[in-house]
């Protein structure tokens, strides 16, 4: 099972290889051909366009795990309430 979960790890990787190299051509010679002030602005632009995507999936996880930690306070708290009452107390369910 694990050898399979690796080739489909490996395909999967060298399927997007693509995506990490420079896909588009024309976008990067047109880059290149600017001047060093207009490389920096393009620069800059990706790294400002970078920001709101980051901030918004940083915010989710932030929110999934604090979520996730309250909610197992509170299913530890119910068990230790449910472990206190005694058997033939009316909260207790069965």
């Amino acid at each position: 099972m694990r050898f399979r979960a690796a080739i489909l790890a490996a395909f999967v990787l060298l399927w997007a290889m693509p995506a990490f190299s420079q896909g588009c051509a024309m976008c990067y010679s047109t880059a290149k051909a600017t001047s060093k002030d207009g490389q920096r602005a393009i620069s800059k632009g990706v790294v400002v366009l970078l920001f709101p995507p980051l901030g918004f999936m940083t915010l989710g996880i932030w929110a999934a795990f604090r979520y996730g930690r309250k909610r197992d306070l509170e299913q530890a708290q119910e068990t230790m309430l449910h472990l206190s009452l005694p058997l033939s107390h009316p909260y207790r369910q069965a």
